[in-house]
């Protein structure tokens, strides 16, 4: 999405401070979606052009999504289409298979909408622009645009505040009484506006639906129906600081003849929940929105400031990180990536990667239950790209890597309270779909009504994405991982382990005996996004015994069951888990030498395909591994090696974490350099031919953007330094070359660790180990305990 600069710029060379590990800068505005500098509070998200005469912000809400409360039991017969599927799998007749499997689909999800643009327009004299600068400081989460025009200098200071729930603005000129802008604020959404004396407000709804972009031009694609759907409310307050008057007309506010004043953005929805109709049981938002302006328009600029940066402050500071001495230039973001796709060397750019991911994370996931979505919370588009979804065949998941290991473990909970809820919707699903009885699951996508049903519009789709089925599989291994890195054993008896049994309950009823009778094995299965070919030459999605499917079962059974044993619990449960993990049909090696992705010795359609779920036990799983697996972990290596390097944003971000988990440094550090690989911004363009990199506000190109690449990279850069188990902690494991030397502070391990340490021409000189475990725990108190240092 393009916004053209309506005025000359010169541009001039520009210095910053050492920041250049947490600092974008460019020496423009933006033009390109992919060029703004995002903001955001977990909730409130903003996208920031920086313009001179005008300066739009494409304005968000994490919990502004189309539709209403799922009716999870939309297809209730489905499930007695499965005894025809599994018959036509028993006769190898796959083409057959692959037809009946399409009448276990439901609806598609709704996505997630744009609340508007807001627009500062600014009635600057006519000149030469100069000394342009734009800036985001990622260790204080405040952007800043500083310009000058015939010599007048002007700054605005940006920033979305949690503690106090709304955007600042702070506008200053060098000449008294240089300010004069309008505020403005157009939406592709339903809306009204109004003004009084120093707010402009607005009031609008949601579609009721919205059809997921992929499915082309269609007849009331959007739709909108008086008195349904999420409303939302905005309010635009000018405070004037120092001099002027506040002005206004039809619908807008402005300021004239001021030299410093502020700009508060308020916004409120009426989502009250997954399973509360906004329309009829929604939140005053209205009046939230309203209470939220009122408070903060009553503190200072530096009050609201210093109430930011300490809230911010003390999620971004937890961890450092130094890859020692650097050559590279001080140069515009953009440029430093040009110039790194060249093979040049910048530390601090591989720095800013990593600690970007963190500071996208702190600022897009702090609402329970609303996990960060595809586009993180920063969507312009009414139709988004996979509607800004929840897809739970990777996406969501690879979201939430970084949460535990870059200790940000407060901010997995959103993801981990948002399965509680699709499991609400799950166990319907579990009954009406596959004619389980037990448990709950989840499919391919979800939204924020937490729809759990396969997708593919009531048989529409192809199965080889509409038709898998192990989301809540997937999920659920999350809520281990929060225990491990946490020790809260008051988590995992309360919420973590209910949904884990729940899941493995749903796993256990789903597994039925092989052609053999020796081996369980899910039927119908696919493997996500990829098809097979049969030695007959068919190219189908629909089979048995995905590998895919088995290692996440295998996965969560091993979780459930440690985690039965840690709260003493279902000791009969337990067994039957230990009975069918020994019964799983086996990992098996194929002819070329890699892991095999179906139950057969089949050629891949694409061998090079983007997905590689059939490797989830290497990673994100934890039953593979070097040391005590290796021909698995060989067979994984080989898989990659034929997949090549060369693949969309996101996938890039998971095979990183991959080859960091067999140990191979050089060759996770060459693929991480190639996620920040430059690529112009394009809008809506997705050729994925050229597979992903970075854009220049550093979003990932999967392409288009999409943000699991980001966290996946940034959750890469710590497997690199820091992995963990059960039983030990590695430190190191996966070091490349070009980090000979460096020092990392506050990475976490399972068991409740904090690892800070040094090191030097590649090996650890100094290590400090902290527990931190129990911090959530049933006791209620908890300290950094410093367990040991080693020099």
């Amino acid at each position: 999405m393009k916004k053209l600069l309506p005025f000359l710029l010169v541009a001039v060379g520009h210095l910053t401070h050492a920041q250049s590990t947490h600092t974008l800068w460019y020496d423009r505005p933006a033009e390109f979606f992919e060029e703004t500098l995002v903001l955001g509070n977990g909730k409130m998200g903003a996208s920031v052009f920086g313009g001179v005469r005008v300066d739009s912000m494409f304005l968000n809400d994490a919990t502004l999504w189309s539709g209403g409360p799922v009716d999870a039991n939309r297809n209730p017969d489905a499930h007695t289409w499965l005894p025809a599927i599994r018959e036509a799998l028993a006769n190898e007749d796959y083409a057959a298979a692959d037809s009946l499997n399409k009448h276990l689909q439901g609806a598609f999800s709704q996505s997630y909408a744009p609340l508007g643009t807001m627009y500062l327009q600014f009635f600057h004299e006519k000149g030469e622009v100069k000394n342009y600068y734009r800036e985001l400081n990622i260790e204080q989460a405040v952007s800043t645009v500083r310009y000058e025009v015939n010599g007048e200098k002007y700054q605005r200071e940006y920033f979305i505040s949690a503690p106090d729930s709304v955007m600042v603005i702070r506008l200053t000129s060098s000449k008294k009484g240089g300010l004069n802008f309008d505020i403005d604020f157009q939406s592709q959404l339903w809306f009204k506006k109004t003004s009084s004396d120093l707010m402009t407000t607005v009031l609008g709804q949601a579609p009721i639906h919205a059809e997921p972009s992929y499915r082309g031009e269609m007849e009331n694609a959007v739709r909108f129906e008086l008195g349904k759907g999420t409303r939302f409310s905005a309010n635009f307050y000018i405070k004037n600081l120092v001099d002027g008057e506040v002005s206004r007309s039809s619908g807008t506010v402005g300021l004239r003849g001021g030299t410093e004043a502020l700009v508060l953005i308020s916004i409120a929805t009426s989502f009250n929940g997954f399973d509360k109709d906004p329309a009829t049981e929604g939140v005053n938002e209205q009046a939230l929105a309203t209470l939220q302006i009122n408070n903060a328009s009553k503190k200072p600029w530096k009050t609201l400031l210093d109430a930011h940066r300490k809230d911010y402050m003390r999620f971004f500071k937890r961890v450092e990180l130094d890859l020692g001495e650097t050559a590279a230039p001080n140069l515009p973001t953009d440029e430093r990536l040009l110039r790194y796709a060249k093979g040049e060397e910048d530390k601090n750019l591989e720095i800013l990667y990593f600690q970007y991911g963190r500071y996208l994370l702190i600022s897009s996931s702090r609402t329970p239950g609303v996990p960060a979505n595809l586009q993180g919370i920063w969507n312009p588009y009414i139709r988004p790209p996979w509607s800004s979804n929840y897809t739970i065949n990777i996406n969501a998941e690879e979201n939430y890597w970084l949460a535990e290991t870059t200790n940000l473990s407060e901010l997995h909970t959103p993801l981990l309270s948002f399965i509680k809820n699709v499991a609400s919707t799950g166990s319907v699903t579990a009954k009406t779909f596959y004619g389980v009885q037990q448990g709950w699951c989840a499919t391919h996508n979800s939204d924020i009504w937490a729809m759990s049903n396969p997708v593919g519009d009531f048989g529409k789709g192809d199965p080889v994405w509409a038709n898998w089925n192990m989301g809540g599989t997937w999920l659920s291994t999350h809520l281990w991982e929060h225990f491990k890195f946490t020790q809260d054993t008051a988590f995992l008896r309360k919420e973590g382990y209910p949904l884990m049994k729940g899941a493995a309950e749903c796993c256990l009823a789903w597994l039925v005996k092989d052609k053999t009778g020796q081996y369980l094995v899910t039927s119908p299965s696919t493997s996500p996004e990829n098809k097979f070919v049969t030695p007959a030459g068919y190219h189908g999605a629909t089979f048995y015994g995905s590998t895919a499917d088995l290692a996440m079962i295998r996965e969560l059974f091993e979780q459930t069951i440690a985690a039965a044993k840690k709260l003493n619990v279902d000791a009969d449960f337990r067994k039957q888990l230990e009975v069918a993990l020994e019964q799983l049909y086996p990992y098996q090696i194929s002819r070329t030498g890699g892991l095999q992705e179906w139950y057969y010795d089949w050629q891949d359609e694409d061998p090079k395909h983007r997905h590689q779920s059939h490797l989830f036990g290497l990673h994100p799983g934890h039953h593979i591994n070097p040391m005590e697996t290796p021909t698995l972990a060989n067979a994984c290596r080989r898989t990659l090696e034929i997949k090549g390097d060369e693949t969309t944003g996101w996938s890039k971000g998971w095979r990183i974490n991959l080859w960091a988990r067999l140990h191979d440094g050089n060759r996770a550090y060459k693929m991480y350099r190639e996620l920040l690989r430059f690529v112009p911004p394009d809008g809506l363009k997705t050729n994925m031919s050229n597979g992903g990199g970075t854009y220049p506000n550093l979003f990932d190109a999967h392409p288009p953007f999409q943000i699991d690449g980001n966290f996946g990279g940034a959750a890469a850069v710590a497997e690199m330094l820091v992995q963990s188990d059960e039983r030990s902690i590695q430190l190191l494991p996966a070091l490349p070359d070009a980090w000979r030397s460096g020092s990392v502070k506050g990475l976490c391990a399972r068991g409740g660790f904090v690892i800070d340490m040094d090191w030097k021409d590649g090996k650890v000189v100094k290590v400090k180990v902290f527990f931190e475990g129990g911090r959530h725990g049933e006791a209620g108190q908890w300290g950094r305990r410093a367990l040991g240092s080693w020099k």
